[in-house]
């Protein structure tokens, strides 16, 4: 149960306001059933704090991070349980608290709560959090996370970065994802939690105010559960600094194209006559266009009028090609300068089966074990033929460097592939037929293109534990589309001491009644 519990009055408060002030890295989080209204249709909700998106966690490099996840969910149709993964941080040393359920975890149940205790030791940048349970981050719970790096090699390039400048960008839909379409298109984009949908009511729109002369470090965080969007700016070009966590050369665009689960800080000068100008993010899939509003915020310099803007906007010039990206830090990808230069190199084919509505790679569909992969791990299972769900874990070993490639053309796609506990460097990426070994842009999530692709991945094998590979589309995680990479078996116990509340964690959800699953 909870050990603390912060007040009620701060839901409250951040309901008034629109918005809430940091916590973090210490703190409660209360994930709560809630009735919402974001985009003029009020809905059922799950939700941190109360709020969407929920409350930004903040903290410096080198912090324990202890979360104190308190359930308090009460609706069956959204899940009373729940299983929160903190997106980009590699949780080293503590694999149990990394959060997918059924592969770190089992699952907290409704009237109890966890902490999640976690070293960043060596990671600065802009993350998030959201729901690894099922298609349980759809209905709400989902947040930005910002760690501030007091040395930050990039301070020189901006003059704020602060809560008012963490933009993020998520779908919304009007229907609870367990009760709708298995793959649906979403009613609404979100920009800072608001947003109006087709023949809906203008309701407000996010605002993010700037002063004439500054230069301002806006985080753009991708929280949707599909879509890809399109992000820009009317008469602003932009400066990449920052890729998923990860230092990068800047880059200057004018727009740039942000899958789901990716981050980018982008540096942008504040340099144009004092007034309203559209910021514009296009969905794919989602509502199109930008009529009455849609799609789109208002960047808004202080000293305009309180009115929406007249901007148009631009042919771009400067679109972001992801081979454009390189690292500022430590260039290089690991291995030989030649594919399959590696100590193991898996070639991961992705299909789609029409008939069971499910994904496979490698003609296996993944499907969540009764016993988390970690668990099975922790009990003495050593091989892929002892360890669930057959056929979706590679055991790989440590101390290694591992390639893998993911040809691209499968339905639904562009596919966002997101791999727990690293980074990775995208020796190939999509729309591109070359191999870059000498600086290639290092991130946590990938495109994997469409039909011609075959996006190419390396990582070092230097964290011990099962890390989930998957596309980042959540309704298609949930139909099958992943991986686990069980690796450095023989050291995963020795490396993660588990705490006595995680091993309570799945006595407490077998014993639970399914309607309270």
């Amino acid at each position: 149960m909870a050990r603390l519990s912060i007040s009620s009055a701060f839901v409250v408060v951040a309901f008034a306001l629109g918005a809430q002030a940091a916590i973090g890295p210490v703190t409660d989080l209360h994930i709560v059933n809630a009735n919402v209204n974001l985009d003029g249709q009020a809905r059922d909700a799950v939700l941190a704090e109360g709020v969407f998106p929920g409350p930004l966690i903040t903290g410096q490099k080198g912090d324990t991070f202890q979360i104190n996840v308190i359930d308090q969910l009460t609706e069956g149709d959204m899940l009373k349980t729940t299983s929160i993964h903190w997106h980009g941080f590699f949780q080293h040393g503590s694999n149990w608290a990394d959060g997918p359920a059924f592969v770190n975890q089992c699952p907290i149940a409704s009237g109890d709560s966890f902490l999640y205790n976690f070293d960043v030791p060596d990671q600065a940048g802009t993350f998030w959090y959201h729901s690894h349970l099922s298609t349980q981050y759809c209905d709400g719970l989902r947040g930005p996370i910002v760690v501030y790096d007091p040395q930050d090699p990039h301070a020189d390039l901006y003059d704020v970065d602060d809560e008012s400048t963490v933009i993020t960008l998520a779908d919304w839909y009007h229907t609870l994802a367990r009760l709708g379409q298995k793959f649906p298109t979403s009613d609404s984009t979100l920009i800072n939690g608001k947003g109006r949908y087709k023949l809906g009511p203008a309701v407000d729109l996010a605002v993010i105010t700037v002063e004439a002369g500054k230069r301002y470090r806006f985080r753009l965080v991708n929280i949707a559960c599909d879509p890809n969007y399109v992000f820009s700016i009317d008469g602003h070009d932009m400066t990449i600094i920052e890729v998923d966590g990860v230092n990068s050369q800047p880059l200057q665009v004018d727009q740039l194209q942000i899958f789901a689960a990716q981050r980018y800080s982008i540096v942008v000068n504040a340099n144009q006559p004092v007034g309203n100008y559209w910021i514009r993010a296009t969905p794919t899939p989602g509502p199109t266009g930008f009529d009455g509003g849609l799609n789109s915020a208002i960047l808004r310099y202080v000293g305009a009028p309180d009115a929406d803007p007249t901007t148009s906007q631009g042919t771009s010039t400067k679109p972001m090609k992801e081979t454009d990206l390189h690292p500022l830090e430590n260039p290089g990808a690991p291995g030989q300068p030649t594919p399959g230069g590696v100590d193991k190199a898996f070639n991961l084919l992705f299909d789609f089966d029409g008939t069971t509505g499910t994904f496979t790679i490698n003609q296996a569909t993944f499907v969540p074990p009764t016993v988390p992969v970690v668990l099975q791990i922790l009990s003495g299972a050593q091989s892929a033929q002892d360890l669930l769900p057959s056929g979706s874990v590679y055991v790989i070993p440590g101390k290694s460097v591992i390639e893998l490639s993911m040809p691209g053309g499968v339905l639904g796609g562009p596919h966002p592939f997101h791999l727990h506990g690293h980074v990775f460097d995208v020796v190939r990426s999509a729309g591109s037929s070359t191999y870059n070994y000498d600086n290639p842009i290092r991130r946590d999530v990938v495109s994997t293109g469409g039909a011609g692709d075959n996006v190419t991945i390396r990582f070092t094998t230097d964290n011990p534990g099962p890390w989930f590979l998957h596309c980042h589309i959540d309704w298609h995680l949930d139909a099958g589309f992943a991986v686990v990479f069980a690796e450095d078996v023989p050291n995963t116990a020795s490396s993660n001491s588990v705490p006595q509340a995680w091993k309570d964690l799945c006595p407490t959800y077998d014993a639970l009644d399914p309607s309270d699953h």
